[in-house]
C-alpha cells in the first residue's frame, strides 16, 4: 500500500488532469477516490458508497439547501431586485456613487437570497449591470461592484456553504449563520466607504447630471419603501427564525419559500410559467449542488480514511510552527485551491481534513467556519483564474474584456483581504454574537 503523501499527490494530479479535461466536478471527484481506493485498498472502499449517500442525500440540514435555492429563484423572477433597488435610492438620494452604493447592499441581499457565488453574481449582474452603464458609471466601478455585492452572498445568511461546512463538522447552522453577521457588516461597510471616496476623488466614475429617477410624491416613496421593505422583511424573518430558535436552518428554508411565493403573489407575478421557470432551474442548481457533494464527500472520506489528517497535522508540528501560523497556512492552501474549483468542493475538500486540527490547537470551530467562507470569497475572485471571473464575463456586454474584470474587481478583492485579516486576529468579531444570543 502506498504512503499517504504519495497516495494524496496521485490524488492531486489525478484531479488537476480531470479538471483540465474539463470533466464533471462530482464525478470527477468521486471516479478518482472510487478507482484509486480499489487499487490502494480493494473491495473495502465500496462500504464508504452507501454511507456517504445515506449521509449527504438523506442530511436534514441539507435539506435546506434546495429551499433557499428555490426561495432564491422564485424571488429573483418576481420583481424583487428592483424593489429593492427603488427603494435603496429612496434611503440614499441623490448622492454621487449612489446608484453604486445600492449595487453592493441590494446585491449583497439577492446574493444572500440565492446562497451561492455564480448563482448570485449573475443574477444581481443581470438585474444591475445595464442600468450603471447606462447612467455612464465607469466600467470597473460597475463590474466591482457587482463582483463584490454579488459574491457577498455566501457570507450573509443564508448561505450553502455555511450549511456544507456545518454538517461536513458537525457545527451548529445557526451559530454558523449569526457569527458571519458582523463580518459581513463590516465588508459592506468597507466597500460602500471605497465607492463614496474614489467617487469624491474622482466625480468623472459617477456622473450626477444622470442620476436614477427617485419618486418625488408622498406616495410613491411609500409605496417603493413599502415593496422594498416587504423583500427586506423576508430575509430577517428567515434569519431571525433561527436566531430566535422558532425553526431550524432547513425549516427556515421552508419558511422563505412559503414568504416568496406570498410576495410573488403581491408584487402580482405568481404565474405558472414563473413558478414552472424557477423550479427548472432550482432543480438544476440542486441536481449540480448534490452531486457535487456526494463526489466530494465520497473523495473527502477515503482521503480521511487514509490518514490524510494524520499527515496534515504531523507535517504542522513538523514545522515547528505557531498555531496562527498554521491557520495562515491553512489560508494559503485554500487561496490556491479557489483558483481552479469553486467554493462547494472546497468546503467538502478542506473542511473535514482543516477544521479538526484547528481546533486541536485551541480555535473556536465557527470562526475558522467563517474564515474559510471570507477566503474562498477571496479566492474565486482573485485574478487570474478564479472562476467567477468567467461568471461575470458571461453577462458583461461584448465591449467588456477579461482585462477590464481584471482591474474591476482587484480593489474589492483587496477590501475582503483586509476584512480576513481582521477577522483572523480578532476572533471576538465572530463568536461574541454566537454565545450572546445562542449561550
Amino acid at each position: 500500500m502506498m504512503s499517504i503523501e504519495v497516495l494524496t499527490g496521485v490524488l492531486l494530479v489525478c484531479i488537476l488532469i480531470t479538471f483540465a479535461l474539463g470533466a464533471p466536478v462530482g464525478l470527477a471527484l468521486g471516479g478518482i477516490a472510487m478507482g484509486i481506493g480499489y487499487i490502494t485498498w480493494g473491495d473495502g472502499l465500496f462500504n464508504v458508497i452507501p454511507t456517504t449517500l445515506e449521509a449527504t442525500h438523506f442530511s436534514f440540514i441539507l435539506l435546506a439547501i434546495p429551499l433557499y435555492i428555490y426561495m432564491g429563484q422564485l424571488l429573483t423572477r418576481s420583481g424583487i431586485g428592483d424593489a429593492m433597488f427603488n427603494a435603496s435610492q429612496i434611503i440614499i438620494g441623490k448622492v454621487r456613487g449612489s446608484l453604486a452604493i445600492s449595487v453592493i447592499v441590494v446585491c449583497s441581499m439577492i446574493g444572500a437570497m440565492v446562497g451561492i457565488i455564480g448563482a448570485g453574481i449573475m443574477t444581481s449582474g443581470s438585474i444591475a449591470l445595464k442600468p450603471m452603464l447606462e447612467r455612464g458609471y465607469d466600467k470597473r466601478l460597475a463590474l466591482g461592484v457587482i463582483m463584490a455585492g454579488g459574491g457577498l452572498g455566501i457570507l450573509i445568511p443564508p448561505s450553502i456553504p455555511m450549511i456544507m461546512f456545518a454538517s461536513s463538522t458537525q457545527n451548529s447552522v445557526g451559530r454558523m449563520f449569526i457569527g458571519a453577521l458582523v463580518p459581513a457588516l463590516i465588508t459592506i461597510i468597507l466597500l460602500i466607504a471605497y465607492v463614496v471616496i474614489s467617487c469624491k476623488l474622482n466625480p468623472k466614475k459617477a456622473p450626477l447630471d444622470k442620476m436614477p429617477d427617485v419618486p418625488k410624491t408622498t406616495k410613491e416613496k411609500f409605496l417603493t419603501a413599502r415593496d422594498g421593505g416587504l423583500a427586506l422583511l423576508l430575509i430577517v424573518a428567515v434569519l431571525g427564525s433561527i436566531i430566535m430558535g422558532i425553526a431550524t436552518p432547513t425549516e427556515s428554508g421552508a419558511i422563505g419559500v412559503v414568504g416568496a411565493i406570498l410576495l410573488a403573489m403581491f408584487f402580482k407575478r405568481l404565474k405558472p410559467r414563473m413558478v414552472r421557470s424557477a423550479g427548472i432551474r432550482a432543480a438544476a442548481l440542486v441536481s449540480v449542488a448534490m452531486w457535487i457533494i456526494f463526489g466530494a464527500t465520497v473523495f473527502s472520506n477515503f482521503h480521511l480514511l487514509m490518514g490524510v489528517q494524520s499527515m496534515v497535522a504531523g507535517f504542522t508540528q513538523d514545522l515547528g510552527l505557531p498555531p496562527m501560523m498554521v491557520i495562515l497556512l491553512f489560508q494559503v492552501i485554500m487561496l490556491l485551491l479557489g483558483f481552479i474549483i469553486d467554493e462547494f468542493i472546497i468546503v467538502l475538500m478542506c473542511a473535514p481534513i482543516f477544521t479538526p486540527i484547528a481546533v486541536s490547537l485551541g480555535f473556536d470551530p465557527i470562526w475558522f467556519g467563517i474564515l474559510m467562507i471570507l477566503n474562498i470569497e477571496i479566492a474565486v475572485q482573485t485574478p487570474p483564474y478564479g472562476f467567477a471571473l468567467f461568471y461575470l464575463k458571461g453577462i458583461a456586454p461584448p465591449g467588456i474584456t477579461m482585462l477590464d474584470i481584471y482591474r474591476s474587481v482587484t480593489p474589492f478583492v483587496l477590501i475582503k483581504l483586509l476584512v480576513l485579516i481582521i477577522v483572523m486576529f480578532n476572533p471576538d468579531l465572530v463568536t461574541w454574537l454566537p454565545d450572546k444570543l445562542m449561550n
